[in-house]
């Protein structure tokens, strides 16, 4: 794991003192985790031997080391395509589809490590929530899985919506986001601008912001009330959002399965609609 999610995975179980440094080194990332130890204490309001110990119980010998880590993973998560497709290499022997798929199983059992199950709980109890309308939206990539996912929780709870159309829009349907809505956001390396924005502009507004993102995390992260990380390096020129997909389907899964009663009478209103439709009604 980066040590950005090693950091967020770790927090329930650091000492008081302990767990003040990974909250400042988290709302500072990474800027401060590549300062002096004494400026990282200091930030946190505590002392250079306790950021020792909290290095040592992320695994890391040294404070150097630690900084060392984290400067690759900076340097992997700023990576382009074009910069991945040059440090792969030449194809392999095997078989490209069998490598892919290979490399598709690692991502899944790595993302299955990486999600808590009380943080996929907590995700799965802000998507249950019918007082709160829940809006998508991703990136330039991922928002097909996030209109995915809107169109099939659309079906079995109500007040679902899905930011559409072009990024000058977006503040126009900021006006219908109220205080307690829940805004799920998938954002993945190299991190949008204008949706880490559009983060900012959903905590002003009182939303609770359910992150979907990769093992670096998204600045949004900072704010977001549930943070899912998802593992998309495949070794290869793009990303992979195989993980991305799986997660949301097991979130709408759960969801169906946790509303059934509700949901199943939803998606028989939804039947009828469409058997009065084929009857001409």
């Amino acid at each position: 794991m980066a040590i950005r999610e090693q950091v967020q995975a770790a927090l329930g179980t650091l000492p008081g003192a302990e767990k003040k440094i990974a909250h400042a080194f988290l709302a500072n990332y990474p800027s401060i985790g590549l300062s002096t130890i004494a400026e990282l204490a200091a930030l946190a309001g505590t002392s250079a031997p306790t950021v020792l110990r909290f290095v040592a119980r992320l695994g890391f010998d040294s404070y150097p080391e630690f900084q060392r880590v984290l400067r690759s993973d900076v340097q992997a998560q700023l990576m382009s395509p074009l910069e991945r497709a040059r440090s792969t290499g030449p194809a392999t022997e095997n078989p490209a589809l069998k490598a892919s798929f290979a490399s598709i199983a690692v991502n899944l059992d790595a993302t299955l490590k990486a999600v808590p199950e009380s943080e996929f709980e907590a995700a799965c109890e802000l998507l249950s929530d019918h007082k709160s309308t829940c809006h998508f939206i991703g990136g330039r990539f991922t928002d097909t899985i996030a209109t995915y996912m809107a169109a099939h929780l659309r079906i079995i709870r109500p007040n679902v919506r899905h930011f559409g159309g072009q990024t000058s829009t977006w503040r126009d349907q900021l006006l219908d986001v109220r205080p307690g809505d829940v805004v799920v956001i998938f954002d993945i390396r190299r991190y949008q601008s204008d949706l880490v924005r559009l983060g900012e502009l959903m905590v002003e507004r009182k939303a609770r912001i359910l992150l979907i993102t990769d093992p670096w995390l998204s600045p949004i992260a900072r704010s977001a009330r549930v943070v899912l990380p998802c593992v998309v390096d495949a070794n290869r020129t793009w990303d992979s959002s195989i993980t991305l997909m799986a997660l949301a389907e097991a979130l709408i899964d759960r969801v169906s399965r946790s509303q059934s009663d509700s949901a199943r009478a939803r998606m028989q209103a939804l039947e009828d609609i469409h058997w009065n439709n084929l009857q001409g009604r």
